[in-house]
């Protein structure tokens, strides 16, 4: 991977975790209820929305890198 790469990766982790701060900072309950409601959904429906997730997030990615 190009060093330019790493950089990338490392900034788009750190974004991760800012967003998911800030939402558990502003929101701890609703994400506590979702998280059990996670826990109640059969794995092939988080297997396919992750998957799904996954795909939309590489789509964007692509269309503002070009």
């Amino acid at each position: 991977m190009h060093p330019s790469g790493w950089s990338d990766l490392a900034t788009a982790f750190g974004l991760v975790l800012v967003i998911e701060g800030i939402a558990l900072a502003l929101m701890p309950e609703a994400l506590k209820r979702m998280a059990a409601q996670m826990l109640a959904q059969p794995a092939r429906t988080l297997r396919v929305g992750g998957l799904v997730s996954a795909v939309i997030g590489l789509v964007v990615v692509w269309l503002v890198r070009g």
